[in-house]
């Protein structure tokens, strides 16, 4: 197989670069630095929750959660499929990730593990080519750690039932193959509301992360309409990271991007969580 070609579609091109953060390595790395934490301690994790918009919006709040954990060898990325193409779920199983700091190789292995694990995950790179909920995670592992592997699952809306059952499969896999893994949901909170509804909102989706309570969770946001783009990426994590034995969630740090932008009338919220 050929990773060079960059229209193939087992090379990745990068499609928000230059747009959510910088395309230029050293400016990128200026710019992830200005959101780090650098006295933070570190420590191993299941799980995080971590935004992925523009970094000038939600770069402190990814920013404080990366400072804060060990990155092993492979990372499972789960996201929201904001594109509307590929399959329901999308798992990426060859080729590698280009990136303005380095290149990016799939765990083929794992993440072809997942698919044959339960039939819901399908092979699928057509899903990941524009998406940016799990790109945006990048620059920020790749900051903290010079090589991993990753395993990318590009979602959309699913029932709960759907959500427990790829988890399941998701945790097979891992155990199979019985190496340390990383799960990171990303996602977004309330979208284009005002800070104080926004944070109202997001507070109840928050609590449901800390109590580690993916059903309370999705129905929360169901009942309470509160538009958090990844409710099934986190609540996929957080029945994978109950049964690899989580035991406690914590809310690292929550924005809105009107504490940047000064306009607190349409905002979007961000929240980034560990669960260890």
């Amino acid at each position: 197989m050929i990773f060079s070609d960059p229209e193939s579609p087992e090379n990745r091109q990068p499609a928000v670069a230059g747009r959510f953060y910088p395309a230029q390595r050293e400016a990128l790395i200026r710019e992830v630095e200005a959101h780090i934490d650098r006295n933070a301690k570190k420590g191993r994790v299941l799980g995080i929750v971590a935004p992925h918009a523009g970094f000038k919006y939600s770069g402190d709040v990814a920013g404080a959660v990366y400072s804060r954990i060990e990155i092993p060898d492979t990372v499972i990325l789960i996201g929201p499929n904001h594109t509307g193409k590929g399959e329901a779920v999308a798992v990426m199983t060859e080729g590698t990730w280009s990136m303005p700091m380095g290149d990016i190789v799939i765990d083929h292995e794992l993440a072809n593990a997942i698919c044959e694990e339960t039939n819901m995950a399908k092979k699928d790179s057509s899903a990941h080519q524009f998406e940016h909920s799990l790109e945006t995670q990048l620059p920020f592992l790749q900051y903290f750690k010079n090589k991993f592997q990753i395993v990318p699952i590009c979602l959309m809306r699913m029932k709960i039932s759907a959500c427990k059952e790829l988890s399941e499969g998701i945790v097979r896999a891992v155990n199979k193959l019985g190496r340390p893994v990383l799960l990171v949901a990303s996602s977004d909170m309330t979208h284009y509301e005002s800070h104080d509804k926004a944070g109202t909102k997001d507070r109840m989706a928050i609590t449901c992360i800390q109590n580690r309570d993916p059903t309370a969770l999705f129905e929360t946001v169901q009942s309470e309409k509160i538009s958090m783009c990844g409710v099934n990426p986190v609540t996929v994590m957080l029945y994978c990271s109950e049964s690899l034995g989580a035991k406690e969630a914590e809310l690292v740090k929550y924005m809105t991007s009107g504490e940047v932008s000064g306009d607190m009338e349409q905002v979007v919220g961000y929240a980034g969580m560990i669960i260890r």
